[in-house]
């Protein structure tokens, strides 16, 4: 009898291990299926760091916004609402504490700092790495992190109920991947 509990036991602590990480592609794949696509324009990143993994770090050229910064704590965590400029990259629409019924697609970030000089408040998103095959993450920091004025890089994320996740990185509207076997 007592065997019994416990092969049920076993069999249901099985079934939960393959459950979560299930529920998490399965999240990953409906954002990339449903949500709606931003182009995020980045900046140059910080150096290869081997300790972390094959990914590359990516800074967005739109973590602040202009606001008055006694409302707002660092590490709070901050609804910001995007939009599209005319030429198809995400801006910032607002920013806000609590989910505004009226606006459609956000991303929860945290804020990181708040600058007295300029009353901005800046946050960190959450889709900053970009995972690539081993033998090109390397090349691809050194690209982003040496590149001149006449590469234009931006990654397209897909954006769902406060999640982001990043589809591919584009070199001058090139994937990344494509644009590194040139």
């Amino acid at each position: 009898m007592k065997k019994k509990y416990i092969f049920i036991a076993f069999i249901v602590v099985a079934i939960i291990q393959m459950l979560i990480p299930l529920s998490m592609v399965f999240e990953q794949e409906l954002i990339l299926a449903t949500g709606q696509p931003y182009n995020f324009k980045t900046e140059p990143i910080d150096p290869n760091d081997p300790f972390r993994g094959k990914y590359i770090i990516l800074n967005y050229n739109i973590n602040r916004y202009g606001e008055n910064i006694e409302k707002w704590e660092v590490n709070e965590g901050v609804y910001v609402y995007l939009k599209n400029d005319s030429l198809g990259f995400a801006q910032i629409d607002t920013i806000s504490k609590k989910i505004i019924a009226s606006k459609a697609d956000y991303v929860i970030a945290n804020v990181s700092w708040l600058s007295d000089y300029d009353s901005t408040v800046h946050f960190d998103f959450p889709f900053d790495r970009f995972y690539m095959e081993e033998s090109k993450a390397k090349p691809a920091e050194d690209l982003f992190s040496f590149r001149s004025d006449s590469l234009q890089s931006h990654a397209l994320i897909y954006v769902r109920k406060g999640k982001g996740i990043i589809k591919d990185v584009y070199i001058n509207n090139i994937p990344i991947a494509t644009y590194l076997e040139k």
